[in-house]
């Protein structure tokens, strides 16, 4: 059995060394993209106005980066006055990068978008907030929560998802191959714009990445997490004890 996964090799490949020594697979790990920030003249084309938006909302260290470098890049001073709402005290603490850290103006979740709309609560519904994304990133979930508050936001899309060049692999050699985002799709099919999926079965983790798959029409044979296989290392075992 002969696995790609879509991702960067793991720092702790021992779970699977040993998937590997147990079922006799053959796992290789190749990221389909790579994220890079949006330049200023792709971020215009968004007809977003930074000086607009009195607080943000930030989901991941990556963003917080593309934020503060397209201020740099428009020339746009950020204000004493901003409020950043996080998804997590980790990212929240990420911003001492960029700005002082004051508790007053950074608050932060426990990772669930009910917890960054709490944090807004009734203090801060006044604000005009500007969600800040990664292309592929599903904020459906978070998007929601904000109409049901009556919040006023911008979704903006600060990073870009860039295919790696996958065309020194043989793709139909793989027995099943995993993937997490709807940029991993798109580089497959752009990498291999004549590729069928004939016998492969095809793996999701994560669900995002269900809908790209089918539009493109894949058949997902197994969708991932569950509560049995919460991890990418679980799930491809108890796939490979049921179809080995």
């Amino acid at each position: 059995m002969k696995i790609l996964v879509s991702q960067q090799v793991p720092s702790n490949f021992a779970p699977f060394e040993a998937i590997e020594s147990k079922y006799g697979a053959s796992l290789e790990f190749h990221p389909f993209y790579v994220t890079e920030p949006l330049s200023a003249k792709e971020f215009r084309a968004e007809k977003i106005n930074l000086p607009d938006y009195s607080a943000v909302v930030f989901s991941s260290r990556l963003v917080i980066d593309a934020y503060f470098r397209l201020c740099d890049e428009m020339r746009f001073k950020v204000p004493e006055t901003m409020k950043y709402f996080c998804s997590t005290e980790a990212v929240a603490m990420y911003l001492q990068k960029h700005i002082v850290y004051r508790k007053r103006k950074i608050f932060f979740g426990n990772g669930t978008p009910e917890s960054i709309v709490a944090q807004i609560g009734s203090k801060h519904k006044g604000e005009k907030f500007l969600i800040a994304s990664s292309v592929g990133s599903n904020m459906d979930a978070l998007t929601s929560r904000f109409d049901s508050a009556g919040l006023d936001y911008t979704l903006g899309t600060l990073v870009k998802a860039v295919p790696q060049d996958l065309r020194s692999l043989d793709i139909k050699s793989y027995n099943l191959i995993v993937m997490f985002n709807p940029s991993d799709v798109i580089s497959l099919k752009e990498n291999f714009p004549d590729y069928s999926q004939g016998d492969t079965r095809l793996m999701s983790f994560g669900r995002s990445v269900v809908p790209a798959m089918e539009e493109a029409g894949f058949t997902v044979n197994a969708k991932a997490p569950t509560p049995e296989a919460p991890s990418v290392g679980k799930a491809i075992e108890l796939y490979l004890a049921e179809n080995s």
